[in-house]
């Protein structure tokens, strides 16, 4: 328990710095995990209340994905979200799956680290293109179209990845039942659910709350992945009053993913693991690979070179679901690449997209005056 209070002192310390100076507080919650941990001073360990608590904080972090998946809009934006979710994705995961491969890494540890290269931190990139006030560029739609898409895939990663299947048939007929009965309940209660999700007491609240847990732990009984029985739920709820399900969840959310981050870090061990130098190489080539599918977005969505600069610049930061991947499936050398890969990542995310005009006007330096650039005030507002 002391170290469970030392973990929330140091947790709301950092929150309070990093909010005061704008800077992405997720890597420096993994770096406190590290310095206190096993890696670091060792006054904190893992223990089954922690383990508890951080379990939360990755159930609720899946619930809001869910929440996040509205077919009706992605079917509405078909070219931008295809177009920037393929690009995104065949050139990410390839170059991680290569890489990783080629250093080492088992067939199942390299598909993990190449989707972590692949999947940037929707939680950064959103609250980067907010606090620079960037929503109004045209960019800015493409880029969270592209958000959407990477979440899509991650769920289809997480099903695939979740459980060793004996009864393939069995097992699609028993998601397919479940699916049904998310769709009827959300279906033709859905004025019930508003009703009882608006009211202005306690019980939307622990509605909320019980039911994500229910859901959660009860899945392990039906032999059902609970990361696919959560997204399913929140995707479900989407269709009633998806903004008052996060308004609820939200609180829980935020508190259970901080010791969720901490003691990722805490348990990350670099004694036993791949040297530095490959680790650091790595998160490099994470950043180039961004630039390389930005680029190339830029130029097939927007037709310019400066656009794909604003959409790697805002996308280079990995963070919540590359860590969720490495907590669910990665062994200890794949849990400390993907750290350092995050740490590394979120830090140069989180100021190339403050001066991504900068970042503009070095890569496109000696074209000015070029139809590749896009003044700002020509920007389009996003949906």
């Amino acid at each position: 328990m002391e170290g469970l209070i030392i973990t929330l002192f140091v947790c709301l310390v950092l929150l309070i710095i990093t909010k005061y100076l704008s800077w992405p507080v997720i890597p420096f919650y993994i770096i406190a995990g590290i310095v206190l941990g096993a890696s670091g001073l060792d006054i904190v360990q893992v223990s089954e209340t922690s383990t508890f608590f951080a379990e939360l904080g990755l159930i609720f972090l899946l619930f809001f994905m869910g929440l996040e998946i509205k077919p009706d809009r992605i079917l509405s934006n078909q070219k931008t979200f295809f177009s920037s979710g393929l690009i995104d994705l065949n050139i990410n995961m390839i170059i991680g799956f290569l890489a990783a491969y080629i250093i080492g890494f088992t067939l199942t540890e390299s598909l993990v680290i190449a989707a972590a290269f692949f999947i940037s931190s929707t939680a950064m990139t959103v609250a980067s293109l907010v606090e620079n006030k960037k929503l109004m560029m045209r960019e800015a739609e493409t880029i969270v179209w592209m958000m959407v898409f990477e979440d899509i895939v991650l769920i289809i990663f997480l099903t695939l990845l979740s459980t060793s299947i004996n009864n393939p048939l069995g097992f699609i007929a028993k998601i397919a039942v479940i699916l049904l009965a998310f769709y009827l309940i959300s279906h033709f209660g859905k004025k019930l659910i508003q009703k009882v999700i608006n009211r202005d007491d306690e019980l939307p609240v622990f509605l909320t709350f019980a039911a994500v847990v229910i859901i959660a732990f009860g899945s392990k009984a039906i032999g059902v992945p609970e990361t696919l029985m959560v997204i399913a739920f929140g995707t479900a709820l989407a269709s009633t009053d998806p903004a008052a399900f996060e308004a609820q969840a939200r609180p829980f959310k935020d508190v259970f993913l901080i010791i969720f981050f901490v003691f990722f870090g805490i348990s990350v061990d670099f004694s036993g693991g791949i040297p530095v130098m490959l680790i650091l190489a790595l998160s490099i080539l994470a950043l180039i690979s961004k630039l390389v599918s930005g680029l190339l977005i830029g130029k097939v969505v927007h037709g310019s070179k400066s656009s794909g600069i604003e959409i790697w610049a805002n996308t280079i930061g990995r963070g919540e679901f590359s860590i969720a991947l490495a907590a669910l499936y990665g062994s200890p050398v794949v849990s400390s690449a993907i750290a350092a890969m995050v740490i590394i990542t979120s830090i140069v995310g989180s100021f190339s997209a403050k001066y991504s005009g900068s970042l503009q006007d070095l890569f496109t330096r000696g074209r000015k005056g070029s139809p590749d650039q896009v003044p700002a005030g020509n920007s389009e507002r996003i949906v």
